[in-house]
C-alpha cells in the first residue's frame, strides 16, 4: 500500500469556483485515501514551493540562535495563547513511552497583535509565518470542504466547527520543526527525532523537505512516506476520525534517526487544523460511537500526555 498522490487544481488557491463534477472526482479520491491510508499527498494546491522555503529559511535563522535568545519565545510564555511559542530540544515525547523527541519547534497559535514575535535575528519572522498560516487556513478549509461533500453533508457540517482558526477560541497551530543534527554516542535508548503518534485534531498540512516520515500501514509495518516536490502531505486526526464514526482513519507516524554518520538536519511545517474550543464534535454518521466533546477540552487532555502537566 503506498500514499495516493490526487490533482487538488480544481479546489486550488487560484481557482474560485469548482464544478460538480470536478467535485464529485476530487471528493472520491479523497475518501479513499483517508479511508484506506489515512493519508494523501495534494499536488496544485496553489500553496507554491517558494512559499514554503521562506518559511523554513526564516524559521531556520530563529533555530540557530543560542537557546537564551529563543528563551523569551517560550511556548506557556504567552497569556490566552499556552500553546503559542518555542518547544526546546527535547522537550516533547510525542510517544510518551519513548525519551523526548530529538527536534525542536516553534508553534504558530495565536495571531493577536499582542504576542511578542522573534524579531532581532530573524528579521521578517513574524510576517512571513503569519502570511504563510493564512494561507495554510485556506487551504485546510478547502479540503475540509471536499471532506464533506465526499460523506454527504452540508459543509457548514465541518466548516461552522472552524470559524476562529487564528484567533482568540481556536487552537489551530503552525508548527515549524527543526531536526539538528543527531549524535548517535549521545542517543538514548529507544529515541527517536519523533516519536510515534497520531495527530489530534481535524486533519494536519504537511510540508516537509527530506524523506525520514513513516506511515503505519493497516499491517502494522510502518510506510516510508516519499518525497513528492511540491505537494502538500494531508492526514486525517484523532477528532476527524472519532467525527466520522471510524470512516476516515488517523494513523500513527514518526521520525526516524539518520544512519549512523549522517550529520544532515531536517525541517518541515505542520498545520494543525483543531476545531474551534467550544464546538461540539458529535459523530456525524448518526452512530453516537463516541460521546460529545469540545475542541478545546479533547485538545488540553491530549497535550497533557505529550508535555506533561506543565
Amino acid at each position: 500500500m503506498s500514499i495516493p498522490v490526487v490533482d487538488f487544481g480544481a479546489c486550488s488557491l487560484r481557482e474560485k469556483d469548482v464544478s460538480e463534477e470536478q467535485m464529485i472526482s476530487l471528493s472520491k479520491d479523497l475518501e479513499t485515501a483517508f479511508t484506506d491510508v489515512g493519508f494523501v499527498f495534494l499536488k496544485n494546491t496553489g500553496i507554491t514551493q517558494e512559499e514554503v522555503d521562506r518559511v523554513m529559511a526564516i524559521s531556520k535563522t530563529f533555530f540557530l540562535q543560542p537557546d537564551e535568545e529563543k528563551q523569551p519565545f517560550s511556548r506557556k510564555s504567552f497569556a490566552g495563547s499556552p500553546n503559542h511559542g518555542w518547544v526546546s530540544f527535547g522537550i516533547e515525547r510525542l510517544n510518551p513511552s519513548r525519551p523526548g523527541d530529538l527536534k525542536e519547534a516553534f508553534n504558530i497559535t495565536s495571531l493577536q497583535p499582542d504576542i511578542k514575535w522573534p524579531s532581532e535575528a530573524a528579521k521578517g519572522f513574524r510576517e512571513i509565518q503569519t502570511s504563510f498560516f493564512q494561507r495554510c487556513k485556506e487551504l485546510s478549509l478547502r479540503v475540509l470542504k471536499v471532506m464533506a461533500f465526499s460523506l454527504g453533508l452540508d459543509p457548514e457540517v465541518f466548516l461552522s466547527a472552524h470559524r476562529f482558526i487564528g484567533e482568540e477560541g481556536n487552537c489551530s497551530t503552525l508548527r515549524t520543526l527543526y531536526y539538528p543534527p543527531v549524535k548517535h554516542e549521545e542517543v538514548k535508548e529507544g529515541q527517536l527525532r519523533c516519536g510515534e503518534h497520531s495527530d489530534y485534531g481535524s486533519i494536519t498540512l504537511l510540508f516537509k523537505s527530506s524523506v525520514g516520515l513513516q506511515v503505519r500501514q493497516r499491517s502494522g509495518e510502518f510506510l516510508c512516506a516519499p518525497a513528492v516536490p511540491g505537494a502538500v502531505l494531508v492526514n486525517i486526526a484523532d477528532l476527524m476520525q472519532r467525527w466520522t464514526g471510524d470512516h476516515f482513519v488517523s494513523v500513527l507516524h514518526r521520525v526516524l534517526l539518520p544512519p549512523p554518520g549522517d550529520l544532515s538536519t531536517r525541517q518541515s511545517l505542520a498545520f494543525f487544523v483543531q476545531p474551534d474550543d467550544e464546538a461540539l464534535i458529535c459523530c456525524c454518521d448518526g452512530s453516537n460511537k463516541y460521546p460529545p466533546v469540545t475542541g478545546g477540552g479533547y485538545i488540553a487532555e491530549r497535550f497533557k500526555a505529550s508535555y506533561g502537566q506543565n
